[in-house]
């Protein structure tokens, strides 16, 4: 099986350019950065309509990963209208102001639906990251776990990446490697058994969010997930 490639998109032509060159799953979100915002749901359906791969939503409401309880049911009201316009599932991650991964805002949001999800890279925001990993993994249907190693980027934790995955077989099954990734660092993930892989800035030109995403960029990473990833006789 090869691996999976999912791309970050803004609107309906990055999904259909990210779809033209072998992108698995997009990535929404709702303005031109990494950590965005929530998008609104017309623009979640338009994208839904527009491809026919997997499309996962932001759900966050304010900068950076924190909320309050005053904030869940807003949250499970966009949740349920992504679904709604066709998400196939949802990218979030909050932490508490102990820096932990907050178990009790995210259970409140999963407690409705069966919707798959993704955490965010929260997780590598949080003061002790094995803790949090350990915390990630009492949660239900958790299937990927969008991942630096570092809150720096993948250069920085890439070390990280590759310890854990080869350790916790369980941690590996789930990572999802992104956060300024590199050609060069696919051969070292995928020989730790890391198969999902996310792009953002890269599948644009000169790395700019003023380009859209490029059909030939996400192509060539297409290519390198499926060779790291491929099976070796």
């Amino acid at each position: 099986m090869s691996g999976l490639l999912e791309v970050l998109v803004l609107h309906a032509a990055d999904a259909r350019r990210a779809v033209e060159g072998g992108a698995d799953r997009l990535h929404l979100v709702g303005a031109p950065e990494v950590d965005g915002p929530s998008p609104p749901p017309d623009v979640v359906a338009e994208v839904c309509r527009a491809v026919d791969v997997p499309v996962r939503v932001t759900l966050r409401l304010r900068e950076g990963f924190g909320t309050d309880g005053g904030e869940v049911v807003r949250l499970r009201g966009l949740a349920s209208a992504y679904r709604d316009a066709g998400a196939e599932g949802i990218v979030m991650g909050f932490l508490n102001g102990h820096g932990d991964i907050d178990l009790q805002v995210l259970g409140a949001l999963l407690e409705d639906g069966d919707w798959p999800w993704t955490c965010s890279r929260a997780v590598d925001q949080a003061l002790d990251t094995d803790r949090s990993w350990r915390r990630l993994l009492q949660l239900p249907r958790l299937d990927q776990v969008l991942t630096a190693g570092s809150a720096r980027g993948v250069e920085e934790g890439l070390d990280e990446l590759i310890a854990r995955a080869r350790r916790e077989p369980e941690a590996a099954a789930l990572v999802m490697a992104g956060g300024d990734l590199h050609p060069d660092h696919l051969p070292w993930l995928g020989r730790a058994g890391v198969r999902a892989f996310h792009i953002d800035l890269a599948a644009r030109p000169q790395g700019s969010w003023k380009a859209y995403v490029d059909t030939a960029q996400v192509r060539s990473w297409r290519i390198l997930v499926d060779d790291v990833t491929r099976p070796r006789g």
